[in-house]
């Protein structure tokens, strides 16, 4: 049914200040710069999920990943995601192929200086801190965000 949210996660690979993120090759967030992810298959947890799809997309097998918070996106067309986000401190290597895009080690000071959702920008922010969110982000049918809302804290990120 059109407008019912997919659960997904979202996967951060970070070593130090740098986090290795995805340009993608296709939509949502075509040429955008993004963490790895991907829907949460039947009876899997978020948890196994993140460490799935982070193996099926970079290659690299993480055994642990920490829980930094929830991210809701809701839009009048099909873009309706409700993703749990983790993230795992990783040795440094290469970027490795992936057949998702093209993935990039990107300086944590860099963040806000290429194309990537600006959602994203609030999950580097308070994953860096430590800080757990559940962040509510509200788009237009072009898929402009509108605002977006830190519910722990009920307060406006933008």
């Amino acid at each position: 049914m059109e407008g019912l949210k997919k659960v997904a996660v979202i996967c951060i690979l970070k070593h130090q200040d740098k986090f290795l993120l995805l340009e993608r090759l296709n939509e949502p967030n075509k040429d955008l710069f993004t963490p790895l992810g991907g829907k949460i298959d039947p009876f899997e947890t978020p948890l196994d999920a993140a460490k799935r799809e982070t193996l099926e997309e970079s290659g690299i097998k993480v055994d642990a990943m920490d829980f930094c918070g929830i991210l809701t996106e809701t839009s009048p067309t099909k873009y309706n995601w409700t993703s749990y986000v983790y993230i795992a401190e990783i040795d440094y290597q290469d970027a490795p192929a992936s057949n998702e895009g093209t993935l990039k080690w990107i300086n944590a000071v860099d963040i806000l200086n290429i194309p990537t959702p600006k959602t994203d920008w609030h999950i580097y922010e308070y994953a860096l801190k430590k800080q757990k969110f559940i962040f509510d982000a509200v788009y237009n049918k072009d898929l402009n965000l509108l605002e977006m809302n830190e519910l722990i804290e009920n307060k406006k990120i933008c």
